[in-house]
């Protein structure tokens, strides 16, 4: 009994709701996942110096710094998928907590960041 509260603590604290998905994956099923939703929206939460470096194929900039940073995130779709990213993961982590109390209902969270996708292999544009 105390290991089930315990859990349900444990997701609400992280902002989850019934019927809410909110992954944090790699790099690999991060793509699989794009190709599977090419209407998603793919948010690159880093400066525009860092997104002018190199981001994901379609990716939108909103610079997770920016003072009206949470009031933009109202203005997505909240009935696509959105998939989250910054340079190693901390500030799109951090993204996917407030999507989720925003009521987003499908969110993925790149693991490692840009960091990641570039080890692996991945396009990105310049």
């Amino acid at each position: 009994m105390k290991t089930a509260i315990w859990l349900l603590v444990v997701c609400l604290g992280a902002g989850y709701a019934k019927g809410q998905t909110m992954a944090r994956i790699t790099p690999v099923e991060f793509e699989r996942k794009l190709h599977a939703n090419p209407n998603a929206t793919i948010l690159d939460v880093r400066t525009l110096n860092e997104y002018r470096s190199g981001h994901l194929p379609k990716a939108s900039l909103l610079d997770f710094y920016r003072s009206d940073f949470e009031t933009q995130l109202t203005k997505l779709d909240k009935t696509k998928p959105i998939f989250v990213y910054c340079a190693v993961g901390g500030r799109s982590n951090a993204t996917v907590t407030l999507l989720g109390r925003l009521g987003f209902k499908e969110i993925y969270d790149l693991a490692g960041g840009i960091q990641s996708w570039i080890q692996a292999d991945k396009p990105i544009v310049k």
